[in-house]
């Protein structure tokens, strides 16, 4: 590898591990986790003109009124998942295709949906530029799910609802676990749901803040 180029991914890499550090002492997160932040270029997943803000935990905007979510939110979100042993996770908003970057480091298939047909090529473009093969696309109502190759180890939403339609439920596995942004009044809270051969156990694991999930495609 030539010097130089040498010289910036070592820049990179410091940059990704300052974040990480910073996620870590405000949430607690597993080695896994930790290392997908190190490894994962979030610079490359943000607006142009906005690179300089790439590395600071803070939400930014993206195109059709959309945000790429705080890094903490994003490590708290997968933290919830509980990925050690899912072979594979369906993301229900791919938006800029950072959350599907992450969890393609710690989960072998990733499989993403996104309604806004401008984000997903974009985010396709992004995962090509960084040789990423196990991130699998659709442009679709990610309510619908992804049947072809359901059942889910896991199954995260990127978008907040008032309640997860049952289909979803359907495509997780025994034993799986699905996360997701629900809308109480005027907050949302980070839930995860356990899908066991009795029924559904929910757990209530904080506040955060995302884009409503909408219905249909938009081209």
């Amino acid at each position: 590898m030539p010097q130089t180029a040498h010289f910036k991914e070592k820049i990179s890499f410091q940059k990704h591990k300052k974040m990480a550090d910073e996620i870590a002492k405000i949430c607690p997160i597993s080695p896994n986790v930790y290392d997908a932040f190190c490894q994962s270029e979030r610079e490359l997943f943000v607006p142009q003109g906005m690179s300089m803000h790439a590395y600071k935990l803070d939400a930014l905007p993206l195109a059709a009124n959309q945000w790429i979510s705080s890094p903490l939110t994003v490590a708290k979100m997968t933290e919830a998942l509980t990925c050690k042993g899912a072979d594979s996770v369906l993301e229900i908003g791919c938006g800029s295709g950072y959350q599907a970057l992450i969890l393609s480091k710690i989960i072998r298939r990733v499989f993403t949906i996104e309604r806004i047909e401008r984000l997903l090529k974009e985010a396709r473009e992004r995962f090509k530029l960084l040789g990423i093969s196990n991130i699998h696309t659709r442009f679709d109502d990610g309510q619908n799910g992804w049947r072809e190759f359901a059942p889910y180890d896991r199954i995260l939403f990127s978008a907040s609802t008032p309640e997860v339609p049952p289909r979803l439920f359907e495509q997780l596995k025994v034993g799986g676990i699905l996360v997701a942004p629900i809308e109480k009044g005027n907050k949302q809270i980070i839930t995860r749901f356990i899908k066991t051969e009795e029924g559904i156990h929910k757990e209530t694991i904080g506040d955060c803040l995302f884009v409503p999930v909408q219905d249909g495609r938009e081209f």
